[in-house]
């Protein structure tokens, strides 16, 4: 029989809820990002200027994810009710531009511009970009400053959200650090190294 934790807000915890949300190949929600163009016409001639933003679930409420862990595996999910409260706990405590590369490498020039919640599926704005989500999903559209890192997105090395945080769960047990396990490949991982230099030495 599979183990099911959920995952709630511990609201006398100071630091309870997401610190950051990254940008990876493999999310564990399943559901991939999408990027915004924006078409303006100039004079006569018509230009394809990039916006640059991501737009994608961060949570869906109730979906299992899949976790690893050192006795047995297990699944976590999230409530409706602890996804509105994660969301607003995000901006309220001026997380929105922590970001991070396949939960290891920060990133800057990075920022959440867009938050909603899907209160209707068949009419939310998040299904006229193709998204089938349930209600309560937790959308976000980050905007990408980063010359780098929209590169991967182009290339398809990042295809979706994934949160970082910290929660309990209703087993009363100590607080989990949640980061999404993925693994990469030796091609993956000389990639995210070379991007690891680049973004030091754009800093240094």
């Amino acid at each position: 029989m599979e183990k099911i934790i959920e995952l709630i807000i511990d609201e006398e915890n100071e630091i309870s809820g997401i610190e950051a949300i990254s940008i990876v190949e493999n999310p564990a929600i399943e559901e991939d990002f999408i990027a915004l163009k924006e078409h303006k016409e100039i004079r006569l001639a018509e230009v394809d200027a990039e916006k640059r933003i991501l737009m994608g679930p961060a949570l869906i409420p109730n979906k299992k994810i899949f976790r690893k862990g050192e006795d047995d595996d297990y699944y976590i999910y999230f409530s409706e009710d602890t996804v509105r409260k994660a969301s607003e706990l995000f901006f309220i405590k001026s997380k929105h531009q922590n970001s991070t590369l396949e939960h290891s490498i920060e990133l800057s020039d990075m920022s959440v511009v867009e938050s909603w919640l899907i209160d209707d599926p068949k009419n939310d704005k998040a299904s006229a970009y193709g998204f089938d989500l349930p209600k309560g999903t937790w959308m976000v559209s980050m905007k990408v400053l980063n010359d780098d890192v929209w590169k991967a997105v182009k290339a398809g090395e990042v295809k979706g959200f994934s949160i970082e945080g910290y929660f309990a769960d209703g087993l009363e047990r100590p607080k989990e650090s949640i980061e999404e396990d993925v693994s990469l490949n030796a091609e993956e991982l000389k990639a995210v190294k070379v991007l690891e230099d680049i973004l030091k030495s754009i800093t240094s």
